[in-house]
């Protein structure tokens, strides 16, 4: 439906209905259910669901001890706390032995908005994509991100999945299927492409109009849903058209998805790249769509790093 808004967060909960059928899923929460969305599941199935308290490390050990027991465990609280607190645990206990535990974290990036920089969570990609077998996915929008942990739950082994406090609008319809690693392209275009997740992908595809009158070209945009693994062939094959890359998330520059594809680049095919992003700071206090002008995130900011951009090929 146009103009029609969902949370990402609220797949989540509704995907965990659905699957909680199997007896083999169980649910912790670190005293967030109702923000993670993760009390539905508690709703429905109260034997097999664990609030953990605000005791982060606490919970990720004991998902890890489920996991070992053959249950499929989702871990949920907000991103910053499901990533700094319990790194050691996940670390150690999770990803070491590759267990079966799906980290669903909600309130990622700066559209947590006036909670700020304390709750703000920018380098949770960054910490979970260095970890040895971990897979990081940032869904674009509520069909995304159900087929998305559908997909974790039906694959062994770790996942880090980010979701947000924010509605975003509807790119793909209900009948809408993730395939891994997701990397799609929802606008052809030429000269420059964008390569975007979450919140961000939706801010450049509404830049689009704004980029053609300003410079002349229609940009590619490229929804990068996962942040790892990343598609390296798909992603070398956008140099056939496009001489430079802007890399934009709602995340720090730093560790996520521009250093990502930098990495890829650097080593296969050296093109001209730009980042949109955090830049090596913490965040602000202050509504999104204040956040989104001030770190220079919205369409508008699009436009021109666009233009800007042009001038150095």
């Amino acid at each position: 439906m146009a103009g029609e808004k969902r949370g990402t967060r609220d797949a989540y909960g509704d995907l965990l209905e659905e699957i909680g059928k199997n007896e083999k899923v169980v649910v912790l929460d670190a005293d967030l259910a109702g923000s993670t969305r993760s009390a539905k599941f508690q709703r429905l199935y109260p034997e097999r669901f664990f609030n953990m308290g605000i005791a982060e490390q606490d919970m990720m050990g004991t998902a890890a001890g489920l996991a070992s027991e053959g249950f499929v465990v989702f871990a949920s609280t907000f991103a910053l706390f499901a990533t700094g607190r319990p790194w050691g645990q996940i670390r150690q206990s999770i990803c070491y032995n590759r267990l079966n535990v799906k980290i669903v974290a909600s309130h990622g990036g700066i559209t947590v908005g006036q909670d700020g920089a304390t709750h703000q969570a920018l380098e949770d990609e960054a910490l979970m994509r260095v970890l040895p077998g971990m897979t990081v996915l940032v869904p674009a929008d509520y069909n995304e991100a159900k087929s998305m942990i559908r997909y974790a739950y039906e694959t062994e082994g770790p996942f880090y999945i980010r979701t947000s406090r924010e509605k975003f609008p509807i790119i793909y319809g209900a009948d809408y299927r993730y395939r891994h690693p997701g990397f799609s392209v929802v606008h052809e275009g030429d000269t420059v492409a964008i390569l975007a997740n979450g919140l961000l992908l939706h801010h450049a595809i509404e830049a689009l109009p704004l980029i053609k009158e300003r410079t002349g070209i229609v940009p590619c945009v490229v929804n990068v849903s996962s942040v790892k693994p990343l598609d390296t062939e798909a992603l070398l094959a956008l140099t056939q058209k496009a001489k430079a890359f802007v890399v934009a998330e709602e995340h720090s520059v730093i560790g996520g998805l521009c250093s990502a594809v930098s990495e890829i680049m650097g080593q296969h095919r050296p093109i001209l790249l730009a980042f949109m992003g955090i830049e090596n700071r913490f965040g602000i206090s202050g509504k999104p769509e204040e956040l989104f002008d001030f770190f220079k995130l919205n369409p508008e900011h699009f436009a021109e790093k666009i233009k800007h951009l042009l001038g150095k090929i």
